[in-house]
């Protein structure tokens, strides 16, 4: 085989079921192999911050690997944001970029796509990747590959590889996986005993869970040690979606003075706080009525375990969760909670719509025609979901960029075959949304819902004064028949509601509601935050 094949042939072996790219002059020998190999399919799209943002949600909602491949230069620093996004949420994306070959590399010229040193994207690459190789030596090639894809899987972090033009087609030998890093065994062992000692002596125990739990594909063994523990569990904002379809006692997600009542105050009074993957950020935790106490919780995060004042180290969380299981007592009663109550009932008559409406009629419409996976971009579509019912969801919860919806949506139906939802605003649409012209390719058909309010709502209610958070009225439903899809746009409930159950009906095409939201309306979760937050910053708050 080809260095190309090797690197495809063990992207495969280590999960990556795909390829997102676009293609250009020092990778298009890199494409050839992709296309003629067969190894991997290849989706191309249409600017690369949609190539990253397809990968990562291919990896986030599979729990492996996923791969973007692109040209040097202007290729690669095009996708800085979506990779810095990935790096920020733990999403294990494949950076594979072409390059310069070495003979043009030391022709004295400077190249085209080159900023201010050839070496300068490798720089970069450093700070948003857990790991990095340039494969300029076949004899080498294997072992750096092997070295980078097992980073990318044991950190769930994103890695780049860089692949010279000339270097394409030269022999290579197969990779050899390295195997699973030697964990010390005594000291997961009192890990998990101080660890069950704690909730045993806890008169209030919850379990919190965390991207971390879908990263590494733990979500059936962290609902089977709830109910084993008997704790009610409940989700981060980042990890929202968790645990949909498993058995677990699931109150709902934690969003501090955004959330409901009953689950914020039974996170913030627990005495012992098991948090499972749980990045400790503000999107998580900035909100909290109270502020937390971590000296009382025990964290296991980035292979570590804190709990007060001392960390165990080297421990992958899948470790710690399956000894958790080995170790537990017998099943104590699984308490008996009240589900997770959603909004319903959207009244199908002439009023105007808000992101409230949008919530109840997406939970009537799955409630008559079954759930859909969603993506949702930033803003208050992300925060109307979480007013639907608790599904599978990708979103930039943390890292928070705008523009991940829509080719984040069509990395899902790619992945999975699944028909997704896609809630966007409309400046997020602005960015990316022309990736949905890429549909009628490659046989997708995602539902688009673009919260159409005229404005960078979010960011108003946080400068309400600034008249730059107004944009122009944009047709986004006319324009979708040129990109190959249907579009409506909707302006009363009852055109919402018969918009959903055309949509939910027409298969082969992607359908586009552009939806007439007025400004200064905004979901009840989001309006929420947005007062927590300004109240719990406020000077002399806490």
């Amino acid at each position: 085989m080809n260095l190309s094949q090797v690197l495809l042939s063990a992207l495969k072996a280590h999960g990556a079921r795909e390829v997102f790219g676009i293609p250009g002059d020092f990778a298009l020998p890199f494409f050839r192999e992709i296309e003629s190999s067969g190894i991997l399919p290849l989706y191309t799209l249409s600017h690369e911050p949609g190539v990253g943002f397809a990968a990562d949600a291919s990896a986030r909602i599979r729990s492996t690997l996923s791969v973007a491949a692109v040209t040097y230069g202007a290729g690669a620093l095009n996708m800085v944001n979506p990779v810095a996004g990935a790096y920020a949420e733990k999403s294990p994306v494949v950076v594979i970029s072409g390059a310069p070959g070495k003979g043009e590399s030391s022709a004295g010229l400077l190249l085209h796509h080159q900023a201010k040193t050839l070496d300068s994207q490798f720089a970069i690459y450093q700070e948003i990747t857990c790991d990095q190789a340039r494969l300029t030596d076949a004899r080498t090639a294997p072992a750096e590959i092997a070295r980078v894809l097992a980073s990318c899987l044991r950190e769930s972090r994103p890695v780049y590889i860089e692949l010279p033009r000339d270097m394409v087609a030269e022999p290579c030998e197969p990779v050899v996986a390295l195997g699973e890093p030697v964990v010390d065994d005594a000291a997961l062992d009192a890990c998990a005993d101080e660890i069950l000692a704690r909730l045993a002596a806890a008169e209030r125990p919850v379990l919190m869970a965390g991207v971390e739990v879908r990263r590494f594909d733990l979500e059936a063994q962290v609902a089977a040690l709830a109910r084993q523990l008997g704790i009610p569990v409940v989700t981060s904002i980042l990890g929202r979606g968790l645990l949909a379809g498993h058995d677990a006692p699931l109150a709902g997600t934690y969003l501090g003075v955004a959330g409901a009542e009953s689950v914020t105050a039974m996170v913030e009074d627990s005495d012992a706080l098991l948090m499972l993957g749980v990045l400790v950020s503000d999107t998580n935790f900035g909100v909290s009525a109270r502020q937390i106490d971590l000296r009382k919780a025990i964290v296991a995060c980035d292979s570590e375990v804190t709990l007060g004042y001392h960390t165990y180290t080297h421990l992958p969380l899948g470790r710690v969760v399956r000894r958790l299981l080995e170790r537990a007592p017998s099943a104590r009663q699984v308490p008996t909670l009240p589900p997770p109550s959603y909004p319903h009932g959207m009244v199908a008559d002439d009023a105007p719509i808000v992101p409230g409406d949008i919530a109840r009629g997406i939970n009537d419409l799955m409630a008559r025609h079954g759930v859909m996976p969603i993506a949702a971009d930033m803003g208050d579509c992300m925060f109307t979901a979480m007013d639907i019912a608790h599904q599978a969801l990708v979103a930039p919860g943390y890292y928070a960029t705008m523009g991940f919806g829509v080719p984040a949506g069509l990395g899902l139906q790619a992945a999975t075959g699944e028909r997704p939802l896609i809630l966007v605003g409309d400046g997020a649409f602005q960015m990316t949304g022309w990736e949905l012209g890429n549909c009628s390719r490659f046989g997708w058909d995602p539902i688009v819902l673009v919260f159409n309010n005229r404005s960078w709502e979010m960011l108003r209610t946080f400068q309400p004064e600034s008249s730059f958070n107004d944009l122009s009225h944009w047709d986004f439903a006319g324009m979708a028949k040129g990109l190959g899809g249907d579009g409506l746009r909707v302006e009363t409930r009852a055109e919402l509601a018969a918009a959903l159950e055309h949509a939910v009906a027409t298969r082969g095409r992607f359908q586009l509601i552009d939806v007439s939201i007025p400004r200064g309306e905004l979901s009840p979760t989001l309006k929420r935050f947005v007062e927590g937050v300004k109240r719990l910053s406020a000077p002399g708050a806490r």
